[in-house]
Formats: C-alpha cells, sequence, structure tokens
C-alpha cells in the first residue's frame, strides 16, 4: 500500500512511516508551564480541600442523624430541606471529582496506558486528567511518564491544523476506537528508553540479535498523525508489514501492564509490551532486560512480568504466528458470531443452513460445472455481492413497472411496451447473476433492523449512536459498530462482544414489523467480506475522508459497485450521490439520486455551499447532528445524506479544501470517498487500498477484505439493462409477445399449465412423493420465462439459501423424465446454445394462450375481420379465472418478488376488457360491454382505465340512478385519496349532479 506522509505545521515533511521512530526531544520547562503548573495545583486544592471545607462550614451535615419516620417524610419542605439536598448533590459531584483525579495520578505515575475510566464522569475525568498534567509537566517523573498529557488538553480545545483535522480526530485503531484512542497518549514516555534501547543496539558491547533470541517492543505513544500500528512495527522490524499476525500471535490475550489484553489487531495502546518473532531487528527493541541494563528497572520489571505469561499463551512452544497451520481470523475486527443454531430438520426443499449458502454459493460461483457442454459461469462480480444485486434487481423491477404503466396509460389505438425487451448476451448473463446472487430478505431485514432500532430509541428519548460500520454476519445475525459505547441498546437488540458493538439476532430481526420512521443509516454500503461477515462501512459518519488508493482500474470497480450500491440499495430513503471524474454513464441506475460534476472546482464551490447550508439548518434546528435530526418527529425528508465519490485524485490545493471541509462532515451527514495514485492525501481519515488481486486492504484499521467490485464489463451490461426499461425509450417490438402458440384446433398442446388463477397441469401424471410441489415450481419459472432460464437461477429460485450442483442436476433430470419427450423424440426440457433450459413448443400454458390471442385479435387476423376479433377476445377473457397462480403455498415462489408479470397480468387483462368493450360499444350493446370490463375489473381492480370505460358504458344506458351508484361506489374505494382528477373530470362530464348524488346514495 502507498504510504502517506504528513506536514508539520512549519510545512516540513517528515520521512516516510516505515521509519524507525526518533527518539522525542526533551522539552524544557518554560515560565508559562510553571504558571500553568501553580495554577492546577490551586485548582486541584479548592476543588479537592477547598469544596468539602466549605460544605461543612457553612451547610454542615445535610443528612440527618437518625433514621427518619413517617412524620419527617410528610413535613413541609422549606428552604433548608432544599439546601441539604442541593449539598448532598454536591457531596457527590466532590466524591467522583476526587476519584477522577486520583485514577489520573495513578494512571500517570505508573505510565501504563490508559487510565481507567470512573462511570458517568466523562467531563469530570476530563477535567482531572488536564489539571493532573498540568501539573505533572514540571516535575521531571512527569516529563518522563506523561508526554502525552501536556497535549491532549491542546487537542480536545481543539488546536489542529485544517488539513489533519479529521485524521487527528482518527487515530489507527478500527472504527469503534477513535475516542479511547484520543486518551492514550497518557501513556508512559518511551523517548528515554528509545534512546537508550537504540544507543544499546548500535554499541559493540551489547548482545547482537540472533535467530531465535526472544525480543520485545514497547509501543510508541501517537506523534503528530502518526500513531503506532502492527502492521508499521512489522514493517519496520521484520521487513514485511503482512507479518503483523505473528507479532499479534505471540501476544495474543496476554496480560498487558495496564491489565488488558490484546484482542485485536487493529487496537494497541501506547505503553503495551510486544513480544517479537527471533528474526526481528531494529533499534527500538530490546532483548531480555538482564541484558539491557539501560533500560529502567521498571521496565525491565514489566518485561519480565510479561515474559511469564508466553508459555500459558503459546503453550511454552515459542512458535511464531506464521508457523501455524490454522487460519488467523483473530486479527480481524469481526463480531465474534453467536454458534449457529441446529437446522437439520430441513428438507430438501428448504435447502440447507445460512452458513451452507454461503459455502455452496462459493463453490458454484468460483466453479464452471457444465451440462450438455454448455458452462454455467456468470458475473461473480454481481453473484458475490447480495445486497447490491437485490438493490439493483428491486429497482431495475421498479423500472421496468413504470414503463409498463406509463405505455399502458400513454396508449392510442392499441398496447404500445406491452413485453419489456428480453435482454442478450451480457446484458443477459447479468441479469441472470443479479437473480442468482440477489438477497432481497436480507436486505428486508437490514432495513426493518435499522428503522426499528430508530423507532425504539426514539420512544426511550435516546439519540442514535454513531455508527461506523455493521457487519452482517454468516449465519445472518447483524453486529453494528458503534463510534463509542453508548449503552444497552433496546430489546430485541444486546451488547455484542464489547460495549461497542451492538447485535441482533436474525431470529428478532425477522419478528420486527414495519415501522413510520426515518431510515436512520442511510450511508451503509457493502465493501467486501472477512470470512463469512461482510462489511458495510457508514461513508456519512467518517470524521474526514476515506481514501482508496490502488490503480485507476482497480479503483474504479470500487468506485462504481459503492455508486451503484447506495443508488439502489433498500434501506435509505433519500441521498444524494455526487459522482466527480467517473459514473456519468452509471445515472441510468437512479436518476432521482445520481448526480455527475465534470471537475473538481464544480465540486468544492457546491460542497462549500451545502456545509454552510447544513450548519446552519442543523443550528436552527437545535440538532448535534444529523443523527439527532432523524429521530423522534424528524421528517423523512430532512436530514438525507450526501455522499461525494471523487475517482480522480485531487490537487493538492482542491485536496487541502476538502480536508477542511470534511472535517466537519461526520455530524452533516456528508460523507467523502476520494481516490488517489500515491495514498498521500491530506485529511485523510481512513486509508484503504485495492490490489490487482481484488483485496481491500486497510492496514491501520486491520481491515482485509475480499474487495466487492463491479468491473466495466458487468457495469455496462448493467446499466444496458436499465436503458433498455426506460420509459421513455421507444421499442417496436416491446408490443410482441416472447412466445405465440397455435390457437387452432391443430395446435392443441401435448402439455398444458393453467397459471392464471388454480395451478392446474393437464396432461402429465402429477409426480409421485414430496417432490410434486417443487417440480410445479420449477414448470412454472420456464413457463413464464419462454426465453429460457439458466440452470444457476433455477436452482437459487428454488433454494434460494443455497444447493449443491448436484441436487440441481437431479431436479432438471427428474423434471426432463417428467416432462418426456415429443413425438419426434425430442425432449420437451432442452437447452439452448447459452447453456439456458428452454421448454418445447408442445408444452403451453394458459397465459401464453391469453396473450396470443389477444395479439391475433388486435395485430393478427381480428384486424381485418370484426367478427374473428370479437370471437378471440371473448375467449381470451374466459381464460381469465383469477390472479397469477392464486393458490400457490405460503413460503413458496419467492422468486416472484423479482418478476414484473404481477403488473404485466393485470394490464393485459385490462387491455383484453378494454378492446372487447370497445367492440360492443361500437353496435350499442352497452350491457355487453358492461359485462365485459366487470369481468375484467375482477384480476385488474385499480385500473384507472376500466372505470372510465364502464362509466362511459354505464352513462350509454341511459340509467341516470345507475350512474350514480357506480359513481358512489367508486368513491369510497377511493378512501382517504380521493377520486382521481381525471376520473372527476369524467364524471362531471357525464353526470354532473353527481356530488349530491353520492352524498344522498352514501
Amino acid at each position: 500500500m502507498a504510504r502517506r506522509t504528513t506536514s508539520s505545521s512549519t510545512g516540513s515533511s517528515p520521512g516516510p512511516r516505515n521509519r524507525t521512530p526518533q527518539p522525542l526531544p526533551r522539552r524544557r520547562r518554560t515560565f508559562g508551564d510553571f504558571v500553568k503548573a501553580f495554577g492546577a495545583f490551586v485548582a486541584l486544592v479548592v476543588l479537592l480541600v477547598g469544596v468539602p471545607g466549605a460544605l461543612v462550614v457553612s451547610v454542615g451535615w445535610p443528612l440527618p442523624h437518625g433514621a427518619p419516620s413517617l412524620d419527617w417524610l410528610q413535613q413541609e419542605i422549606t428552604v433548608g430541606t432544599f439546601i441539604h439536598v442541593l449539598t448532598v448533590i454536591v457531596w457527590f459531584a466532590w466524591a467522583q471529582f476526587t476519584a477522577c483525579v486520583l485514577v489520573e495520578v495513578k494512571a500517570a505515575l505508573s505510565g501504563v496506558g490508559l487510565p481507567n475510566r470512573v462511570p458517568g464522569a466523562g467531563a469530570s475525568q476530563l477535567l482531572a486528567r488536564q489539571l493532573v498534567a498540568a501539573l505533572l509537566l514540571v516535575g521531571a517523573t512527569a516529563a518522563s511518564f506523561t508526554p502525552g498529557l501536556s497535549q491532549l488538553g491542546q487537542s480536545l480545545e481543539g488546536n489542529q491544523r485544517g488539513t489533519v483535522a479529521a485524521a487527528q480526530q482518527t487515530p489507527g485503531g478500527l472504527f469503534g476506537q477513535q475516542q479511547e484512542q484520543a486518551a492514550s497518549s497518557a501513556a508512559a514516555a518511551i523517548a528515554e528508553q528509545a534512546a537508550n534501547a537504540a544507543s544499546h543496539a548500535d554499541s559493540g558491547s551489547g548482545h547482537a540479535a540472533k535467530e531465535g533470541d526472544t525480543k520485545y517492543y514497547r509501543i510508541q505513544p501517537p506523534e503528530g498523525r502518526h500513531h503506532d500500528s502492527l502492521w508499521e512495527i512489522a514493517e519496520r522490524h521484520l521487513g514485511d508489514g503482512r507479518r503483523y499476525k505473528e507479532i499479534y500471535q505471540l501476544n495474543k490475550d496476554r496480560t498487558q501492564p495496564d491489565g488488558s489484553k490484546l484482542s485485536e489487531a487493529s487496537l494497541i495502546r501506547p505503553g503495551w509490551i510486544l513480544e517479537m518473532p527471533g528474526d526481528a531487528h531494529g533499534g527500538e527493541l530490546v532483548e531480555m532486560p538482564d541484558e539491557a541494563p539501560k533500560v529502567s528497572e521498571q521496565v525491565q520489571q514489566q518485561i519480565h512480568d510479561y515474559a511469564k505469561t508466553g508459555d500459558h499463551q503459546q503453550g511454552g512452544s515459542g512458535q511464531q504466528g506464521g508457523g501455524s497451520g490454522d487460519r488467523d481470523t483473530a486479527h480481524i475486527h469481526v463480531p465474534q458470531q453467536r454458534p449457529s443454531s441446529d437446522q437439520g430438520g430441513n428438507d430438501q426443499a428448504g435447502g440447507g443452513n445460512q452458513q451452507q449458502e454461503h459455502a455452496t454459493s462459493g463453490s458454484e460461483s468460483g466453479s464452471e460445472s457444465a451440462s450438455d457442454g454448455f458452462t454455467f459461469g456468470l458475473p461473480q462480480a454481481l453473484v458475490g455481492a447480495p445486497l447490491l444485486a437485490a438493490g439493483l434487481l428491486g429497482a431495475l423491477g421498479r423500472r421496468r413497472r413504470q414503463a409498463l404503466w406509463q405505455s399502458a396509460l400513454g396508449a392510442v389505438g392499441g398496447r404500445r411496451g406491452m413485453e419489456p425487451p428480453i435482454p442478450t448476451g451480457s446484458a443477459a448473463d447479468a441479469q441472470d447473476a443479479l437473480l442468482v446472487g440477489a438477497d432481497p430478505e436480507g436486505v428486508r431485514l437490514l432495513d426493518l433492523s435499522l428503522r426499528g432500532l430508530a423507532a425504539a430509541l426514539a420512544a426511550e428519548s435516546r439519540p442514535l449512536p454513531t455508527v461506523y460500520a455493521a457487519w452482517l454476519s454468516g449465519n445472518g445475525d447483524l453486529h453494528l459498530q458503534l463510534a463509542q459505547p453508548a449503552g444497552k441498546p433496546p430489546a430485541p437488540w444486546q451488547l455484542g462482544q464489547d460495549q461497542t458493538f451492538w447485535m441482533l439476532a436474525r431470529t428478532d430481526a425477522e419478528r420486527y414489523e414495519d415501522v413510520d420512521t426515518a431510515a436512520p443509516y442511510p450511508g451503509l454500503v457493502s465493501l467486501g467480506t472477512m470470512d463469512d461477515s461482510r462489511l458495510l462501512l457508514n461513508l456519512e459518519s467518517v470524521p474526514g475522508i476515506v481514501s482508496l488508493s490502488g490503480s485507476e482500474r482497480d479503483r474504479a470497480g470500487v468506485f462504481a459497485s459503492v455508486a451503484a450500491e447506495l443508488a439502489t440499495n433498500g434501506w435509505s430513503d433519500r441521498m444524494t450521490i455526487t459522482l466527480v471524474g467517473f459514473g456519468q454513464d452509471l445515472t441510468p441506475l437512479a436518476p432521482n439520486r445520481l448526480r455527475h460534476l465534470d471537475d473538481v472546482e464544480a465540486l468544492v464551490e457546491t460542497m462549500e455551499a451545502e456545509t454552510r447550508q447544513r450548519r446552519g439548518a442543523l443550528g436552527a434546528a437545535g440538532h448535534d447532528s444529523v443523527l439527532t435530526g432523524r429521530t423522534g418527529p424528524a421528517q423523512h425528508t430532512r436530514w438525507a445524506p450526501h455522499l461525494v465519490l471523487l475517482a480522480a485524485e485531487p490537487s493538492a490545493e482542491d485536496a487541502v479544501k476538502l480536508a477542511e471541509l470534511a472535517a466537519d462532515a461526520g455530524r452533516l451527514g456528508i460523507g467523502y470517498l476520494v481516490g488517489t495514485e500515491s495514498g498521500d492525501l491530506p485529511g485523510a481519515a481512513w486509508e484503504m487500498e485495492i490490489t490487482s488481486q481484488g483485496k481491500l486492504l486497510a492496514p491501520l484499521l486491520g481491515l482485509e477484505l475480499d474487495a466487492q467490485l463491479l468491473p466495466v464489463a458487468q457495469q455496462r451490461a448493467v446499466v444496458e439493462l436499465f436503458v433498455e426499461a426506460d420509459p421513455e425509450r421507444e421499442n417496436a417490438n416491446a408490443s410482441a409477445p416472447p412466445f405465440l402458440v397455435d390457437i387452432s384446433e391443430q395446435g392443441r398442446p401435448a402439455v398444458y399449465a393453467r397459471l392464471v388463477g388454480p395451478y392446474e397441469i393437464i396432461g402429465l401424471e402429477t409426480p409421485d412423493g414430496e417432490r410434486s410441489p417443487l417440480m410445479h415450481e420449477a414448470l412454472a419459472l420456464l413457463l413464464l420465462h419462454r426465453e429460457g432460464v439458466h440452470p444457476r437461477v433455477l436452482s437459487s429460485a428454488l433454494w434460494p439459501r443455497g444447493v449443491t450442483e448436484d441436487v440441481r442436476d437431479a431436479l432438471v433430470e427428474r423434471l426432463r423424465d417428467w416432462l418426456g419427450n415429443d413425438p419426434d423424440g425430442t425432449p420437451r426440457l432442452g437447452t439452448d446454445a447459452t447453456g439456458r433450459l428452454t421448454l418445447a413448443k408442445s408444452v403451453v400454458s394458459d397465459l401464453d394462450v391469453l396473450r396470443s390471442l389477444y395479439h391475433e385479435a388486435t395485430q393478427g387476423k381480428g384486424v381485418n375481420s370484426r367478427a374473428v376479433r370479437g370471437r378471440l377476445l371473448t375467449d381470451a377473457l374466459v381464460l381469465v379465472r383469477g390472479p397469477l397462480l392464486a393458490d400457490r403455498p405460503q413460503g413458496r415462489y419467492g422468486w416472484l418478488t423479482h418478476e414484473i408479470i404481477d403488473a404485466q397480468l393485470p394490464l393485459l387483462v385490462a387491455d383484453i376488457g378494454l378492446a372487447l368493450s370497445a367492440f360492443h360499444l361500437e353496435k350499442d350493446r352497452a350491457e355487453k360491454a358492461i359485462e365485459a370490463l366487470n369481468a375484467a375489473l375482477g384480476s385488474a381492480p385499480g385500473d384507472e382505465r376500466l372505470w372510465h370505460e364502464l362509466l362511459r358504458a354505464t352513462h350509454a344506458t341511459g340509467d341516470s340512478e345507475r350512474l350514480t351508484r357506480l359513481a358512489a361506489d367508486l368513491v369510497s374505494r377511493s378512501g382517504a385519496r380521493g377520486v382521481p382528477p381525471r376520473t372527476e373530470a369524467l364524471l362531471d362530464e357525464l353526470l354532473p349532479t353527481w356530488r349530491s348524488g353520492v352524498a344522498a346514495v352514501g
């Protein structure tokens, strides 16, 4: 990963990050230091001694000297009683502050890292820390043990440079540790130790480092923007940052001098001691303390004590972490998962457990198993991105439905766009990959869980905690990683592995119901996976810029994936996504969300204005951040995030401007993801790198993900799907059904399936055993897709939780045997040139016949023959027996949610009813027209066109009372929304007195 350098206040540039840290200079105390120390001493004396003394002298002991009686509780509350209550409160506050002072003094003098936190004493402990730091600043002991204390107060008071403000607020610990790391500078100083160790290592009198020698390292305190990390320690002393796992394994769960333990590779603290591999080298390392006499006695004792814990943790073997064959996962900041529940009772149709699903999809996607010589491979970038695929598939379905409705409402003299275009080539592969990879149920549960959490916190009058990331574990549990502890979560949420994790089990999430609340964390976006967990980063909560380095091509895949998921995800309400330097062709995915700017100059101008506007709006509303504005009575349309994706590296001047804007972006709901070639980006709070192998690395955050990417080829294929579904796009061939059947007597099919209404199959024996529902469902899917179904699409539809290839192939063979062969020996279930499963023309559904009858009546023989047209339309309407697959069992046919047949069928039935009504009205047969329209309304009750024609047909009867009753029925059906404007205008034309008549009928 490209390393980053930082600028000092003077503009000089320090060395690269893998340099050996130099000893900190001994700072000479100035007169101002003594003044500060004296002031701190006076303040401590006043607070620790003066306050209790004043209370004793002025008030005395406020509590009663004996047990109070019941009469005492009934006495009138006097001024004296009120003063005594206040006195008790002051005594408690004094005791708490005294405890804070004792804790801070102990931590400062012991030099063992982060001081303990006094419960409920955030501000008091901060004040005590600053006073103790100022007092000890002038002492030699304090100078050697607490170099960070003198800087803590200044950093908290805002003494930060604009270009690095965000980075100073977010040191190298992963996500939720930023606030605690700010206090870690109170750990022991190692300037003197580093100098002594360096001189010892350089001198010839010391013992040379030999392979196998035991060496130790003491973690350095922060220096400017630089925070020590295991990655950099491994780079300096082992020559390869990736060997940080060895250091982690050597020291995992061993007790440190401050009593805490190393449990995560991303969270280390100054003052901790690390045992190093035998081949480690470098100036800050020390051998066993007996061989390093210049190390202080305290450090020697700490190393001696720490060395005794090694045998327990390492089993006395002295193995290095890299020598173990077990896969190391503890270094990853992944939440601890609950044991998977026993799901052994699942039958074949139900699939396996959630972990089997991941294993299956992984093995299936990585292989290219063939059937009949055809490959089953699909674009893995889409198959392996379940949340992205679900969002794209849902958005594509909405776009196609919108196109159908717009086409229906705009049709004149016939239907346009009855059938959406069937994708071919790479677009077809992309659609199949979306169908295979999509996890709409996971998206639904994620959305319900987050909104449910927001509603529960609002009910308790608690603000939303700042969430840096969300993890979706393999068993379906959701873990939120908080920026800082936020107390006990509301039920059914639970505390996770520590105070910065809130966890919701999948079983609890499934019990959530829809709530009317704003989406709390719409900026969450998938970055990739670690083992069995998927990481979603909350871009809008990052206190600064997220930088992404790597080659331009590799970065483009990450940016496209992030943009596409943000534009189509199902867990947000509204947002703005600004794309700069890429993505102009992505805007068809979500024109209302995505916008493209030409250059960084336009971006800076836009964001300066929006930053000012958001600050003013938050101040006027009395909110600290957008999170407090999203709970309670907040309007859902307010506080929507604005996420900026800048693929091209900005100039130095523009980078500084963006850093200044991003310094306060976290609370404003604005997030920045910026690409860089070098990795050197001012104001970068979190740094990531995408490698050519598809790994997303963030060493300082402890992340090594299998990145979620959307390569250029798949990006173009997905965009093509959306462009073809554009409602404004003309498609001359869209009105022709994909499959026409012979509707003559000679065209009687061998197998006939009734799908419109109850599901029935004519011409086949019902399969024996429990496989019958599965076979029927597979046949229904094939009948609804005459263009062919990819085998993996079929398996993912029938077994959404995963299935092995042998089970899938066995089903296909049973289905082929069940359908049989045509008289010429051709199997009725075949495979086309692309490897997709197709049905022979001898296998027909009533939906195929319905489409063919309407097409023939309006575009075939019925065009020139009135009698033929009337007969065909009447036959078509007779086929309509109810909704599609009316009696389908609950829990099956979930794949229908991806289809648009639920929108196509009502429109088709309405078109048939309208055409038949017009046919009868041509001969003034109003009653026949009304009969046809009522039949169509049974399947398409919400189609406004049918109601309009029914009003006209009823008006043609000349029965005004009947027309008034129909108007009253229509008004009652409209509900609180009222009668649509066009319907109201039609009623005014046909029945001017309809309002009074409806009131009389009502």
